[in-house]
């Protein structure tokens, strides 16, 4: 087994995530099997229970555990579903390390972090690896170099370091090159980030600087002098305008040589299929518009899956997706409000707060007939929406945001005895069968389906003969017909919504139908409109 660990430097948000996927997709190209692992050094057990303000996105894999946005980002470039056990957090290994104390495991030894939870860390990175019978591990290490609670991973990778052959480990380092006033490219938090991993006996064999613009020879030579790697090791990771573009930047830096000759693996030629992809994206002349209605849109991370499934829907039908973040509160503050756009999706999410909004943008979207997309609360609210303005229900709500008469959404039954938030909405894969003659079959082309769920509340069985009665097609069902999958209206040009969240599956290879359908709905309604 080769481990590539990929940790950061000066500052957090510089693209681990990317560069690590970039990675991936590189090596995957190459024909080698890799495995990412996430290590997340918070005390959660995973990132379910976490605010989308504070830590963007939270992405569900397929066996239903809630983790950091990143391992979304490794499941698109790299093309392999993965599961809980590849994202390791402080709350987990202390967990098991505490379990097994209680259990006796230890032998009467005093636990302690080094060598109690060290060995747990390890133990995982190398169970998972070897299981996944992969050439590559690919590790990345959440956070900063500095941070306290990252210091138990990276003594961690120390001993690794220590106890794998040369050519079976590489430590890839992304840090900050920043621009002083002049505009010169300054390497001193570099070699201040690379001395803090020599301290704790870590020296990089790759520096990736993330920069403005592509680093100059001269500060790569700079940063190769006082960091003790070759020039050829020093990696320019400059902005891209899009992030599948990585990976070609890091090729054409000929990182993929250096990992070769530094892992000694054998060189392959590489699959052209992420080339075309980027090609085909940059390429796109027609353009539409398409506004997101959420409540967490001053957070850029917070749609990041949804934000790509559309990207991945215009390349297959050939347009550029421009996303409009529209602040759902603002709706309900400016009720007379008009939105210029080619479609109108409306994201999951959970809470009273901006709910109301989001009424305000399905039911102008159905009534102005405007290509409409609604993600898991968005179908709920879909729900709402119809049974206030065509059922006549004025109070109809669901009843996790009020006490209503008519609540036709209700908690799943399920759900009912539960009191911990923590893994315990409906989670995961879960197959759903759709309807022939819908449009919901023509977009998927089959009868049987598997998406991934998060959520508590389903649609109100009593009031599905009402809602079909006055024009609701429910045209997929999941749990032998009891429970609402799809909801679509066959009247409109493209009013779709989904209680899955059909984002988290979608690859710029493999666009998810929903979203496929969508963006086509929306470019076929600017044509009509422009005509």
């Amino acid at each position: 087994m080769k481990y590539i660990f990929v940790t950061g430097g000066v500052m957090s948000g510089l693209g681990k995530g990317i560069t690590a996927a970039s990675i991936g997709r590189i090596l995957t190209d190459m024909g080698y099997k890799v495995v990412p692992i996430k290590v997340d050094p918070y005390l959660n057990i995973d990132a379910g229970t976490m605010n989308p303000f504070q830590h963007g996105e939270v992405f569900v894999l397929k066996d239903g555990t809630e983790v950091d946005l990143d391992l979304g980002h490794y499941e698109r470039f790299i093309g392999e579903e993965v599961t809980g056990e590849h994202n390791v957090t402080t709350g987990k290994i202390y967990m098991s390390v505490l379990e097994k104390e209680r259990r006796g495991d230890y032998l009467g030894s005093t636990v302690q972090i080094i060598p109690h939870v060290t060995d747990e860390i390890k133990m995982w990175i190398r169970n998972v690896a070897e299981k996944s019978g992969a050439d590559i591990c690919l590790v990345e290490i959440g956070g900063t170099v500095g941070d306290i609670e990252g210091m138990s991973f990276l003594e961690a990778v120390r001993q690794m370091k220590n106890e794998e052959k040369p050519e079976d480990f590489a430590l890839v380092h992304v840090t900050l090159i920043p621009l002083d006033l002049g505009g010169e490219q300054k390497t001193k938090p570099t070699q201040h980030s690379v001395k803090e991993l020599r301290s704790i006996g870590l020296q990089p064999d790759i520096i990736v600087g993330r920069c403005k613009e592509r680093l100059l020879e001269s500060t790569k030579k700079k940063i190769a002098l006082f960091c003790d790697v070759p020039v050829e090791a020093v990696i320019s990771a400059h902005d891209a305008e899009e992030i599948y573009e990585v990976p070609l930047m890091l090729k054409e830096e000929k990182m993929d040589e250096y990992l070769i000759k530094k892992l000694k693996l054998e060189k392959r030629e590489s699959k052209k299929t992420w080339e075309e992809i980027v090609k085909k994206l940059k390429s796109l002349e027609k353009e539409v518009t398409i506004a997101l209605v959420g409540k967490y849109v001053h957070v850029k991370d917070a749609y990041i899956s949804i934000r790509e499934a559309l990207k991945h829907g215009g390349i297959l039908a050939g347009c550029k997706v421009n996303m409009v973040l529209v602040d759902s509160e603002d709706l309900e503050r400016y009720q007379d409000f008009e939105l210029d756009v080619d479609g109108i999706l409306v994201p999951g999410g959970f809470g009273h707060r901006g709910s109301e909004g989001k009424i305000l943008a399905i039911q102008y979207a159905r009534e102005n007939d405007i290509p409409f997309l609604g993600i898991c609360f968005g179908f709920q609210l879909s729900v709402v929406e119809f049974a206030r303005n065509v059922l006549g229900y004025e109070d109809a709500h669901s009843s996790e945001l009020a006490d209503t008469k008519h609540p036709v959404i209700d908690l799943l039954p399920e759900q009912k005895e539960i009191d911990k938030l923590g893994g315990t909405m409906r989670l995961g894969d879960i197959e759903v069968t759709v309807k022939k003659g819908t449009k919901a079959f023509e977009l998927y082309g089959r009868e049987k389906i598997v998406e991934r769920h998060r959520h508590r509340y389903e649609v109100n069985p009593d009031y599905i003969p009402e809602l079909e009665k006055k024009g609701v097609v429910f045209s997929g069902t999941s749990d032998s017909g009891r429970r609402m999958e799809i909801l679509e209206l066959p009247d409109k040009r493209f009013f779709f919504a989904t209680q899955f969240h059909p984002e988290f599956k979608s690859r710029p290879y493999s666009p998810s139908p929903p979203f496929a359908g969508f963006v086509e709905a929306c470019l076929r309604y600017s044509e009509e409109v422009n005509q």
